[in-house]
């Protein structure tokens, strides 16, 4: 189970739900987090909710919670995302190097099978099919049929992946985009 934090007393429940969300308002103490930009409300949740006193300092969340754009602070802050959402071009890549990784542990005598993604992730296949027939109702049914028998290894491959891999799904083409 995931240690939910609340520092600054900003947890909420979902009222019907086991569901929690942190609330930015109890933070207007160290500025007017009403006003920041949409970009740093997400960076600034996502330390509320992973600040942990240990990796991320209640003083992390304080400093980003007091931004302002005319007066930049050169300062790092953890980043602990709760998910990664990777584009085919560049998920690909990183699913090979969790399979290297897991070969070497195997090498090493270790289980490959503590080697996964540490938060969730979903590879989103979303710029892969070509057109090849347009103009009908079954073009896209075609053209994703066509695709598959292109790219059967590449989808042999990532569908390994997904039954291999905890915390990693995969959305096939054909089904959304993200971006």
């Amino acid at each position: 189970m995931k240690k939910l934090f609340n520092h600054f007393d900003a947890r909420a429940q979902l009222p019907g739900t086991d569901l929690h969300y942190y609330r930015l308002d109890k933070l207007a103490q160290y500025g007017d987090v009403s006003r920041l930009p949409f970009s740093i409300k997400v960076l600034l949740e996502a330390l509320l909710r992973t600040c942990d006193g240990y990796e991320v300092m209640p003083a992390d969340v304080e400093k980003l919670a007091a931004w302002n754009a005319a007066a930049p602070v050169k300062e790092e802050l953890p980043f602990k995302p709760g998910r990664v959402i990777l584009q085919d071009f560049t998920g690909v890549p990183a699913v090979v190097d969790l399979a290297a990784l897991r070969s070497a542990m195997a090498r090493l005598g270790g289980d490959p099978k503590k080697i996964n993604p540490h938060v969730p992730v979903d590879l989103v296949i979303d710029h892969s099919v070509q057109v090849d027939q347009f103009g009908s109702r079954a073009a896209l049914f075609f053209n994703l049929e066509r695709e598959f028998v292109r790219n059967r290894e590449r989808y042999e491959f990532l569908k390994w992946g997904k039954e291999a891999f905890q915390n990693f799904r995969v959305v096939p083409p054909g089904t959304g985009i993200c971006h």
